[in-house]
């Protein structure tokens, strides 16, 4: 293993256990909310219809997909990694432990936290990290959007 990608992997290790960074804060809005319900196919009324999700749900208007909160944490991702010259690739492994907990509506802003839960070497130059992820709403305090477990895996350089 390279010096640099073990001192990559060593202050990584020492992270284990904070918080690694926010995302800056996004918009749900409606056109977005349309646009992954026209890439998924999901078009419930409670995402697509603003008059008869105000007038047959308590959320007052539509609410995001709870996948299209999930899918935010992609990006957030981009946005809180700690970049370095020996990592070529930062792919996705899996999400465990998702659990919506509170509608996102119409117009929420969201952001993504993370947590760095572990890091552990993998073969053919890779590393996997283990993130603790929370999708929070502004102005809403009482609890998060989401929560899950992520598992990214790293591809170092040659």
């Amino acid at each position: 293993m390279s010096d640099a990608r073990e001192a990559f992997l060593a202050a990584l290790r020492q992270r284990v256990g904070t918080r690694i960074g926010a995302s800056v804060w996004t918009t749900l809005d409606q056109a977005r909310i349309d646009g992954f319900a026209a890439a998924t196919g999901d078009h419930q009324f409670v995402h697509v219809d603003p008059v008869r999700a105000a007038a047959e749900t308590p959320f007052g208007g539509t609410v995001a997909h709870g996948y299209l909160t999930l899918s935010i944490l992609g990006g957030a991702l981009g946005e809180v990694l700690p970049a370095d010259p020996c990592v070529r690739a930062v792919l996705n492994l899996g999400a465990d432990k998702v659990r919506f907990l509170a509608p996102v509506r119409v117009d929420a802003r969201v952001r993504g936290i993370f947590t760095l839960n572990g890091v552990g070497a993998l073969p053919e130059n890779k590393a996997a990290l283990r993130l603790g992820a929370t999708v929070e709403v502004a102005d809403d305090a009482t609890r998060p959007a989401l929560t899950a477990e992520l598992t990214l895996m790293l591809v170092f350089s040659d």
